[in-house]
């Protein structure tokens, strides 16, 4: 079978250099491993953005094709486990970091990388999901260890900041969808009747956590909750859990510093739950994807998705930087 001898993708070059950009490459450039996916789409995460606009020391080496997501077929593998034709996820791992991603209509990874698509779903459903959304369900998962569920809630909400984003939007749309009263947090007003159209039952300005003045302890007023955001906002909603809840964090957009005290911890039992996607072992990943593929709505999901071309990814990271965009930008690598 006759192979595209070329391939486009986005490409970071060199660290002091242009911020990435759309190139056509030789197949021969492609690294040296054992799946090689045909990439039908990819999405757009907070990460990219750094990676595309050179903002952020996100690129550990050069040069590096961008992009933590992809999904498609497998066009080659040496790898008993995958054969040409199977749909295959990937996110995390490297992937746009350390290890050529996703922006690019060509792929060569591990086979210990990929996920299968779900059935029944396609590389677009994977990829309106992307890093973000897998990483909102990993948020539910943590929160369920837990013990959380609506029933323990009662009328107290589940908190979720920067809920107009990618990671956002997807767990006000998996919490409301269990059962949960969703208090959606956003400094971005216009976005309320969205968010409510997602489930949330309140919308709270970000300026009223954000801003909140520091103390040991605030009232409880929240059962729990979701943070991608992190910074204030994370010890604000932390001062604010009920006794015993649960805050999974696992954001850092509104500052890496945690400016908090030991009391939401030692005097109301609070746990501070981190949640990492990158390395998530593949037993959770593929729990979280089966979730995904029941517990999402496909109408919530297109009604947070929008699909842009891999020509608009340089001007796409500097919009999600600046928090232009809203819920999950996919990318048709192939447009």
């Amino acid at each position: 079978m006759a192979h595209d001898p070329t391939f486009r993708a986005v490409l970071a070059a060199e660290p002091d250099g242009p911020s990435g950009r759309l190139v056509t490459l030789p197949r021969g450039d492609l690294p040296v491993e054992d799946v090689t996916v045909r990439v039908a789409y990819s999405s757009l995460n907070y990460k990219d953005g750094l990676a595309v606009t050179g903002k952020g020391r996100v690129v550990r080496r050069f040069p590096m094709v961008c992009g933590v997501d992809l999904a498609g077929e497998v066009e080659e593998s040496s790898d008993p486990v995958w054969s040409p034709g199977d749909q295959v996820i990937a996110t995390g791992f490297g992937l746009g970091e350390e290890h050529w991603g996703g922006f690019a209509e060509l792929a060569r990874v591990r086979p210990e990388w990929l996920v299968r698509v779900p059935a029944g779903r396609d590389a677009r459903w994977a990829m309106s999901i992307g890093t973000a959304g897998l990483t909102a369900m990993l948020c539910v998962l943590a929160l369920e260890r837990h013990d959380a569920s609506p029933e323990a809630a009662g009328v107290d909400p589940v908190v979720v900041t920067g809920a107009a984003g990618g990671v956002g939007s997807v767990a006000v749309a998996l919490l409301a969808g269990l059962g949960y009263k969703v208090a959606a947090v956003s400094g971005r007003p216009e976005h309320e009747a969205y968010l409510r159209r997602l489930g949330a039952a309140e919308v709270l300005p970000r300026s009223e956590l954000a801003d909140a003045p520091a103390k040991a302890l605030d009232r409880e007023r929240f059962f729990g909750g979701v943070d991608a955001v992190g910074g204030t906002t994370l010890a604000t909603v932390l001062r604010q859990t009920r006794y015993g809840g649960c805050v999974a964090a696992c954001g850092l957009a509104g500052g890496a510093e945690l400016l908090t005290t030991v009391h939401p911890f030692i005097l109301r039992g609070v746990t501070l739950a981190g949640v990492e996607s990158v390395r998530a072992p593949l037993e959770l990943r593929e729990r979280a994807w089966r979730r995904l593929a029941t517990g999402l709505s496909p109408e919530l999901l297109e009604e947070m998705t929008i699909v842009e071309p891999l020509e608009r990814v340089p001007a796409l990271g500097e919009d999600i930087l600046a928090g232009r965009t809203r819920g999950r930008v996919v990318i048709d690598v192939a447009s």
